[in-house]
C-alpha cells in the first residue's frame, strides 16, 4: 500500500480509504451488520488501509457506532485513522443542523461517544452552510483542535469560492486551516478539474474522492445491454446523477476493454485512473460484500500505462465550459496536456470575436 501526505500536513494516509456508508444501512445502499463491518475493517487494515471515512448522518449515527465497536477491540484503533463529518440534520430541534458553533461542538461530542474514542483524526464540514458565518464555523473547528478533540480539519462538497473563504477566515485569525477536501471526481464526472483540483493544488489541500466508481456504474457491470439485478442504481439510488447515459457507456466500453486486456476488473481500472490524477491523495472504496472490497483493494497495485491513460482521458474529456485561455492555463499548469483538437472550435470562435 502506498501512503501520501494529506495536503500540507505531516499526516500520511493510504491511497485507498475505507468508506463505511453501508454499515447499518438499507438494502438499497448496503446493509452490513456488525459482524460484516468488523470483518471488512480487518480486511482493509490488513491490506494496509489506515483511514476510515464515515459521517454522523450515515444511517443516523449507526455507521459511527459500528466503527466504534469494531475499533475498540484487539487494538484496532491504534492501526486506524478515523474521519467523520458534521453538517446535516441530526435531530428535530432548530439547532440540530448546520455549521454553527453550537451544532459543530455538540455533534463532535456525540461522534466521539459513538466512535468510542477520545479524538477524531479528520473532522470534515460535510457541506457548505450559507446561513452561518464562515468565521464562526472555522473558529469552532479550531477550538476542537486546540482542545484535543480533533487532530485535523477538512471539508466536503465545497465549491472553489467556499474553500477560498474558509482558508481566508482561518488565516485572518491564525487558526487551523483545512488540510483536505472530499469531492466527487470520476471518469464520468471530471468537472472538479475546473476549480476544485486547481485550488487544492494551489492551496495545498489533499483530495479525497467519494464514490470513485459512481455508485458502481464505472465497475463494468452496467452495460448498454443490461446489468446486475441488484445494486444501488437498480434500487433507484440516483447519486451521482447521469445526464448522458450514452457518454457513460462510451467510457465503460473503454474501461472494460482495458480491464479485459489486463485481466483485472473494470472497477480496478477506474480506481487506478483516479489514483493517478494530479492532486489526488486517496480514493474512498466501499462495498456491499467482502468480494467487492477485495476487488477494490487490488486497485492499489494496478499501474496503468501511458497509452491506457490516454484512451481513458480521451473518452472522458469533460465539456469545455470556460473560455479558451482559462482552460489552456488550467490544463497546462495543473492538469497536464489538453486535447488541442477539442479546443479548436473555441479558438476559432475567440478569433471571430
Amino acid at each position: 500500500m502506498e501512503y501520501r501526505y494529506l495536503g500540507r500536513s505531516g499526516l500520511k494516509v493510504s491511497v485507498l480509504t475505507m468508506g463505511t456508508m453501508t454499515f447499518g444501512g438499507t438494502e438499497q445502499v448496503g446493509n452490513s451488520d456488525q459482524a460484516d463491518a468488523t470483518r471488512q475493517i480487518d480486511m482493509c487494515l490488513d491490506a494496509g488501509i489506515n483511514l476510515l471515512d464515515t459521517a454522523n448522518v450515515y444511517n443516523a449515527g449507526v455507521s459511527e457506532e459500528m466503527i466504534g465497536v469494531a475499533l475498540s477491540e484487539n487494538g484496532r484503533r491504534q492501526k486506524a485513522l478515523v474521519a467523520t463529518k458534521v453538517r446535516f440534520k441530526m435531530g428535530d430541534g432548530p439547532n440540530e443542523i448546520g455549521l454553527s458553533r453550537h451544532h459543530i461542538i455538540e455533534q463532535c461530542k456525540a461522534s466521539l461517544k459513538r466512535l468510542k474514542t477520545d479524538v477524531i483524526d479528520l473532522y470534515q464540514a460535510h457541506e457548505w452552510d450559507g446561513m452561518t458565518p464562515i468565521e464562526e464555523t472555522m473558529e469552532a473547528l479550531d477550538t476542537l483542535v486546540r482542545h484535543g478533540h480533533v487532530r485535523y480539519i477538512g471539508c466536503s462538497n465545497y465549491s472553489g469560492w467556499h474553500i477560498s473563504k474558509a482558508l481566508a477566515a482561518a488565516k485572518e485569525r491564525q487558526g487551523e486551516r483545512f488540510v483536505s477536501q472530499q469531492i466527487h471526481y470520476t471518469l464520468h464526472s471530471r468537472e472538479a478539474e475546473y476549480e476544485l483540483v486547481p485550488i487544492s493544488q494551489d492551496q495545498g489541500l489533499g483530495i479525497l474522492i467519494w464514490s470513485p466508481l459512481a455508485g458502481g456504474l464505472l465497475s463494468g457491470k452496467y452495460r448498454r445491454d443490461g446489468g446486475p439485478k441488484s445494486g444501488r442504481h437498480v434500487g433507484g439510488f440516483r447519486e451521482p446523477p447521469v445526464p448522458d447515459w450514452e457518454r457513460l457507456y462510451d467510457i465503460v466500453d473503454v474501461v472494460v476493454a482495458i480491464a479485459e486486456a489486463r485481466g483485472v476488473s473494470g472497477a480496478q481500472v477506474a480506481l487506478a485512473w483516479a489514483l493517478g490524477r494530479p492532486g489526488v491523495t486517496s480514493v474512498i472504496i466501499g462495498g456491499r460484500s467482502d468480494a467487492q472490497f477485495q476487488d477494490n483493494l487490488a486497485a492499489a497495485d494496478l499501474k496503468l500505462s501511458a497509452d491506457e491513460r490516454a484512451r481513458l482521458d480521451a473518452v472522458s474529456q469533460p465539456p469545455l465550459l470556460y473560455p479558451y485561455w482559462h482552460q489552456t492555463f488550467t490544463a497546462n499548469d495543473l492538469m497536464g496536456p489538453v486535447d488541442r483538437d477539442l479546443l479548436t472550435p473555441y479558438v476559432e470562435e475567440f478569433k471571430r470575436g
